[in-house]
């Protein structure tokens, strides 16, 4: 919940030459209020523009919700589902993430599926099984040719905003395991095309060594990304 629709498109124009990058997809993901705003501004850049969340059903009385059709009508092309925020103060579970992974994809909106651990969970020894589960049950019923045009972003809980940063062997080895999970649920091609990020403080420093790792396509940014940081993040190598 950053940035007014006037805040939103000078961030853009201050970020779109600082992003210019042919061999990197930029999506900035924004609060509803500031899609039309922000579409506008990034027209004639390589910045896609993706959406914070949206409802699973086409439309009714949900009073406050997006439907994937009103994303479509505007060019929004990308969507973050279940991110830990909206899992931990909007209540919302696997089973509704999958509901709209589903109805994503229906619409040809990329889900961006977010998934990841508190930190009383890897003190525990079970991230893997909860990040499994989150993706299992997140992908149920998604062919194998709709999760290759997915995208899975790990963010450890403990990670965001408190800048600390999960070491680039735990943020490898967890995004390794998320691919194994989804060669175990489809195959080692669908594992191989689908993409996985990784989130969690990342910053201009941490980039360039996690997204070396064989495991991770990417970056979900957080904080960085309100900064002009964030062009050295985009421009990594």
């Amino acid at each position: 919940m950053n940035m007014t629709p006037s805040e939103a498109v000078k961030l853009v124009e201050t970020l779109k030459p600082l992003v210019a990058n042919d061999d990197v997809d930029v999506v900035f993901c924004v609060p509803a209020i500031d899609i039309i705003p922000v579409m506008e501004a990034a027209k004639g850049s390589n910045i896609q523009v993706g959406a914070e969340n949206m409802y699973f059903e086409e439309k009714g009385a949900y009073t406050g919700e997006i439907s994937p059709a009103m994303l479509t009508d505007v060019g929004v092309k990308y969507v973050v589902l279940g991110h830990s925020e909206r899992r931990e103060y909007f209540a919302e579970t696997s089973e509704t993430v999958n509901k709209k992974m589903l109805k994503a994809f229906e619409h040809g909106i990329t889900p961006i599926m977010c998934c990841g651990e508190s930190l009383a969970q890897r003190e525990q020894g079970i991230t893997m099984d909860w990040i499994r589960q989150q993706v299992k049950v997140g992908f149920q019923n998604v062919t194998a040719d709709q999760a290759k045009t997915a995208v899975i972003a790990y963010e450890p809980i403990w990670a965001i905003g408190t800048g600390k940063t999960a070491t680039t062997e735990q943020a490898q080895e967890v995004c390794k395991g998320i691919r194994e999970c989804i060669a175990e649920i489809y195959d080692d091609a669908t594992a191989a095309e689908i993409r996985i990020q990784y989130g969690g403080s990342v910053n201009a420093k941490t980039a360039p060594d996690l997204f070396a790792q064989a495991d991770i396509d990417g970056g979900l940014v957080g904080g960085a990304s309100l900064k002009e940081e964030f062009g050295k993040i985009v421009n990594y190598k």
